[in-house]
């Protein structure tokens, strides 16, 4: 990477400068410099990565399998690696940033853990920070999702947000006046696990009656699933579609047929989307904020989703009728929202890190000048002595 290719000292200062970013960022990003950087989107089967201007705008994109979860983690690091130094031939890359699926500490410099990946208490920002010689942001992704969406997409101009993200799971994040909220310990947001039914569906967490068990693709997925199993009449249409093969169900599969006027996918949506308004009121009761984005593969599903979600959330909301509700969006940057996130996080670090090496190069140049003039003065004093 040009910016940085003559920098040797990356160790301790680098980690120093990096652990100063997190305090401030709304502050931060009106100042930060307006310089593309890479955000890398790690997912449990892909890992996204794309270089990222000042506006949100993406300049290039490269997707590549994630790998397997059985494999140690530098095998991850290693994909990381080729793909920011692939994206730095064409690109003036100034910082990297890291949305990752799974639990980032509050320092934001190691994974604690990762459901789909072998990354247990794993210094991530660290091992990358050293092969790398730009500095490295890392954090959770539905974080950068958010940070996205209220930099660049459907949370512009709200103060206190709320992001729910709907995948294989439940994810989610808190951004108050402008500023992430990571909770003590770097953990916030796993609106997943809230509890909403006592005794009920096992969740792979270990509990029973998880939020996500009941509105996320593997809920829809594993109703519609149970339905042909069972040779529902109402399942003709999805049977019919996959042949008789049921494992072939997906989600994308029961929204298009949704879309096409299937009944009992538009049901399952509609029972999805009424799970998503229950957990959304009770969130409301906790955090009060002024708007919920949800985002998320199964959200491309828009309003035979998000419709049923806003009327159960009406209908839930403690006090309603008698205090201001919040406003329900569906998520504007789709599928890149992490990785775009991620990488606007980054340019907080490189203003930071920028500055300190610039303030290392300045004094570099002060006392090779002091060198050059000390130098000199020899020269000058040796020759009034020669006769």
């Amino acid at each position: 990477m040009s910016t940085y290719r003559d920098f040797t000292h990356r160790g301790s200062a680098r980690a120093t400068v990096l652990r100063t970013v997190g305090t401030r960022e709304r502050r931060s990003h009106l100042t930060a410099p307006r310089v593309p950087t890479v955000g890398i989107d790690i997912g449990g089967t892909k890992v996204m990565a794309g270089v990222v201007d000042a506006d949100g705008n993406i300049l290039e994109t490269l997707r590549t399998e994630t790998p397997d979860k059985s494999k140690s983690p530098k095998v991850v690091e290693d994909t990381i690696v080729e793909l920011v130094l692939d994206l730095s031939d064409r690109h003036d890359v100034h910082a990297v940033g890291i949305g990752a699926a799974g639990w980032v500490d509050a320092d934001r410099s190691k994974v604690l853990f990762a459901p789909h990946l072998a990354w247990r208490d794993e210094p991530l920002r660290d091992a990358l920070a050293s092969r790398l010689v730009v500095p490295v942001m890392v954090d959770n992704d539905a974080n950068t999702a958010a940070w996205a969406e209220w930099r660049f997409g459907a949370g512009r101009g709200e103060d206190h947000l709320v992001m729910i993200t709907l995948g294989t799971g439940i994810g989610g994040a808190i951004l108050e006046d402008g500023q992430v909220k990571r909770g003590k310990y770097g953990v916030a947001g796993e609106f997943g696990h809230m509890q909403v039914v006592p005794g009920g569906h096992r969740c792979p967490c270990g509990n029973r009656g998880c939020w996500e068990q009941y509105s996320s693709g593997n809920a829809l997925v594993r109703e519609a699933k149970e339905l042909a199993a069972a040779d529902s009449p109402v399942a003709h249409g999805i049977i019919e579609r996959v042949k008789g093969n049921i494992p072939d169900i997906t989600g994308p599969l029961i929204t298009e047929l949704a879309r096409e006027g299937d009944a009992m996918c538009i049901e399952l949506l509609q029972d999805i989307g009424q799970w998503l308004g229950v957990g959304i009121a009770n969130l409301a009761a906790a955090l009060d904020p002024s708007c919920f984005v949800i985002g998320g593969g199964v959200s491309a599903a828009d309003d035979l989703l998000i419709g049923p979600a806003r009327d159960a959330f009406k209908r839930q909301l403690t006090g309603r009728g008698y205090r201001p509700e919040a406003r329900i969006a569906k998520a504007q940057l789709g599928p890149e929202a992490g990785m775009v996130g991620a990488a606007d996080l980054a340019r907080l670090v490189a203003r930071r890190f920028r500055r300190t090496n610039r303030r290392r190069v300045e004094r570099y140049e002060r006392y090779a000048q002091m060198y050059d003039q000390a130098a000199s003065t020899i020269r000058n004093t040796r020759n009034t002595r020669t006769p």
